[in-house]
């Protein structure tokens, strides 16, 4: 069966389409008001979602036949009984969704799927396991570790994908998606990149150890700027969807096998001579628990990684059990604009809920409509959003860049994903204004500063869709000037290189001695960076 074409709006549609090129830094009956979105085993969707970009030559030598563009729709096939210790040790399998459009390989960072669980025990101890994604008919490089799972105990799932669509597939003749409680959207939509199985249970069970006092959610801390440390509900963090991926971190050797990322695996890659390649979810969750937090001072929450030698490690569930606990209003819940809860570019209160579900947020109702003008009014207007960036620009710009080739530093980085933030939302339409990141790049592209500027004040227009970065061909002739580290700034005339201070006291202009002070702020464009990236 041929893949459904996407129906969702040109500028989602476009964005997609580039993170396939750059991998970002996404009916079975269950018991309950659960609906699985897996068909005949299998989904075809018209949502779609993003891809992360990771470090430049990240797991090059692991496939070394790697298609130019290679199949960006992948399925998972689950094993059985997966929330047992037998079904989490037991490898998932990728293949392609398509045959015709190419294989799928787990070692292609581009093409990667992640998969993390975590286990809470009936007295609330509480830790992650990294179940492992090889290829259709390979082997692992290493054995698997056989995490513990005690009687009682609950298991959730979640799932994150490097390229645009995955689907949850049940294993041979068994019904392991029923027997895992796996969500992967509603019929013929899926999420895209993100998936869950058992989340919900999962959550209300660790909500109720909360309640009990037997499961302690640490502080948040106060970061560096004097303000309470972000979770992944701040409007600080956010982006166009927000709570997805995941920060699994798996092992790959030259011929295409995976391991999971622990001593053991080390050793035997080590023992065949192979030198390990990283390959990680590019994850809102690992910005945040990577990136941001050191960059603020905080410390998220951990819990030993069974996977992983029991390391401390941080997870998505752990991230929005921290936020559903600390974050303080106003709270940033899945809106109804979020690109992965469309069902053919329009917005679906069933899907919404659903995705809420997987990540412990309430769903839709009175006192949260999910209205996507007042999610974009918040994260462009407020203080707690993206000001919040702009005001830690300092911090930032000391702070290393999740994606080298997008920025060279965190604030760059997080001022790009904001400027793609407002389209792909369509914050523009819902607000009637110009996009309010405006971005400045130096001649290799990259996003060296940015400037904000309050919503309905005149911004430079956007250039035709697949202009590159800071060129209009219907502006005024541009000019290069050279830059500190050897590049040269592309100014775009028309476009002030300042504007007045802002209302909101957020200086619009880049900043006094940076690299690229002599630059021109440059129209917002649809080619840089978005969400959280695989980081290096």
């Amino acid at each position: 069966m041929p893949r459904k074409k996407s129906q969702a709006p040109h500028s989602v549609r476009r964005e997609h389409a580039r993170r396939r090129a750059r991998s970002k830094w996404s009916l079975a009956v269950v018991g309950g008001p659960m609906i699985l979105a897996v068909v005949a085993g299998s989904v075809f969707a018209a949502g779609v979602h993003h891809g992360h970009a990771g470090p430049p030559g990240a797991a090059a030598s692991a496939q070394p036949t790697q298609a130019a563009d290679p199949d960006p729709n992948c399925t998972l096939v689950v094993p059985e009984h997966p929330l047992t210790a037998r079904g989490l040790a037991t490898p998932y399998r990728l293949v392609a969704t398509d045959p015709r459009q190419g294989p799928c390989h787990e070692a292609n960072p581009d093409q990667a799927a992640f998969v993390e669980a975590a286990i809470l025990t009936k007295d609330g101890k509480l830790t992650v396991y990294d179940p492992l994604v090889i290829d259709q008919g390979t082997r692992p490089a290493a054995s698997t570790v056989r995490p513990r799972v005690p009687r009682g105990s609950t298991v959730g799932i979640w799932f994150g994908f490097n390229a645009t669509q995955l689907t949850l597939k049940s294993s041979g003749l068994s019904h392991s998606l029923a027997q895992g409680r796996c969500v992967n959207g509603t019929p013929g939509s899926a999420f895209g990149q993100f998936a869950y199985c058992n989340a919900p249970a999962f959550f209300r069970a660790a909500n109720a150890q909360t309640a009990e006092k037997h499961l302690k959610i640490p502080a948040l801390g106060t970061a560096k700027d004097g303000l309470p440390c972000p979770t992944t509900r701040d409007f600080s963090v956010v982006d166009q969807d927000g709570s997805d991926n995941v920060v699994t971190h798996y092992l790959a050797d030259a011929q295409g096998r995976v391991a999971q990322n622990n001593a053991a695996s080390r050793a035997a890659l080590r023992r065949a001579g192979a030198k390990p390649t990283d390959l990680t979810n590019g994850s809102d969750n690992r910005l945040l628990t990577h990136f941001i937090d050191p960059a603020l001072g905080c410390t998220p929450f951990t819990a030993p990684d069974q996977s992983s030698d029991g390391l401390a490690s941080s997870a998505l569930p752990l991230d929005e059990l921290s936020a559903a606990a600390r974050q303080r209003a106003p709270i940033a819940l899945i809106p109804q604009n979020d690109p992965m809860t469309l069902v053919d570019g329009h917005a679906s209160v069933r899907k919404t809920d659903l995705y809420r579900a997987g990540v412990d947020m309430p769903p839709i109702g009175a006192g949260d409509d999910g209205n996507g003008a007042a999610y974009c009014r918040t994260l462009f207007t407020k203080p707690s959003g993206i000001r919040r960036v702009f005001q830690d620009r300092a911090l930032l710009r000391a702070a290393p860049s999740p994606d080298p080739g997008t920025a060279p530093n965190l604030f760059g980085f997080l001022a790009s994903r904001a400027n793609q933030t407002f389209t792909n939302l369509g914050c523009d339409r819902l607000l009637h204004s110009g996009n309010p990141v405006m971005l400045t790049t130096d001649g290799q592209g990259l996003v060296t500063d940015a400037v904000l500027t309050p919503l309905g004040r005149p911004s430079a227009s956007p250039g035709p869709a697949g202009a590159t970065q800071g060129t209009s061909p219907s502006a005024a002739p541009t000019a290069s000037s050279p830059t500190a580290n050897g590049g040269s700034a592309t100014a775009t005339t028309g476009v002030p290189a300042s504007a007045p201070p802002a209302s909101d006291g957020v200086s619009t202009a880049p900043s006094a001695g940076t690299p690229d002070s002599s630059a021109t702020a440059v129209t917002p464009s649809s080619s840089t960076g978005l969400s959280s990236p695989r980081p290096s």
